[in-house]
């Protein structure tokens, strides 16, 4: 059996009874580490607190192991009990539905355990979860690649009134092109977008294309490790949170839509210049 579990976002302390069962009867645990991270980050100390709490060894999964190798994953599957760890919510990613797909074609039962996610967890700051349009992802820029296609979905959701969700990009074991062209793998240093960079990017666009979508006097909404201890939620104007210093990533921007005067109430909490900026129940005290 294969058992897709989430893990939430905050801590190892996030994951769901239901999901500690599971992994706890498992014979090889293995959990994601390129679509997300958990607070304390993918490293050795991380992982030795994750396998003190569930009671196994974890093995590291790389984007190169899960889109590649998986294989290694499946054939566990076919004959002993196998978990596979996901920060947030199981189908946050696209890998992790092809992952189910070719686990149920091997015929392969397949167990879900559903947690948390960015995309509920955006909640806190009161814009309401269904006023939402198309999510968007930014992802960096380069000299020779620029790519534009969120600027038409940001513009359709606010010609609805919608917010609009905009993840950030994040680069974990990515290979230099410089390597790929040797033929043998070399890879950069990690990357997390920062909100600022994000606004940077989104601002060119804008004055590239000249629709008038947004400006730098358009509301949004910036979140920093959201669902852990210290997260970070601030509202302000683009050119107010380009200021800011949002600290350790992730990160993730939400452009406001069209607001309803509950949702206005519930941003001025988190207002530049208010001093509640993190969250509106003081977890930490």
């Amino acid at each position: 059996m294969l058992f897709i579990v989430g893990l939430g976002l905050g801590d190892e302390r996030d994951i769901t009874l239901r999901g500690l069962e599971a992994v706890k009867q498992c014979d090889k645990v293995y959990i994601e580490a390129y679509t997300s991270l958990l607070s304390f980050g993918i490293s050795s100390d991380g992982l030795s607190t994750l396998e003190k709490l569930y009671g196994r060894p974890v093995i590291l999964a790389d984007r190169e192991m899960v889109e590649e190798k998986a294989d290694e994953i499946l054939s566990a599957a076919r004959v002993s009990d196998v978990a596979f760890l996901v920060v947030g919510d199981p189908f946050g990613a696209t890998t992790h539905t092809d992952l189910v797909v070719r686990a149920k074609k091997l015929g392969i039962v397949v167990k879900v355990i559903h947690n948390a996610s960015v995309m509920n967890a955006i909640g806190i700051c009161g814009l309401q979860l269904y006023r939402y349009g198309e999510t968007v992802s930014i992802p960096f820029f380069t000299e020779t690649w620029r790519p534009d296609s969120f600027y038409e979905k940001i513009q359709s959701n606010r010609n609805l009134g919608l917010h609009t969700l905009c993840l950030l990009d994040i680069r974990v074991k990515e290979p230099s092109l410089e390597s790929l062209c040797r033929g043998k793998k070399q890879y950069e240093p990690p990357r997390y977008m920062s909100i600022n960079t994000a606004i940077e990017q989104l601002l060119e666009v804008e004055q590239a294309k000249v629709d008038s979508v947004y400006n730098e006097d358009t509301e949004c909404v910036g979140f920093a490790r959201i669902g852990s201890e210290d997260q970070i939620v601030v509202a302000g104007t683009m050119k107010q949170l380009q200021s800011i210093d949002f600290g350790a990533p992730l990160h993730c921007l939400v452009i406001t839509g069209n607001t309803h005067p509950v949702e206005e109430e519930m941003l001025d909490f988190y207002r530049v210049g208010k001093e509640n900026l993190k969250q509106v129940d003081d977890r930490a005290s």
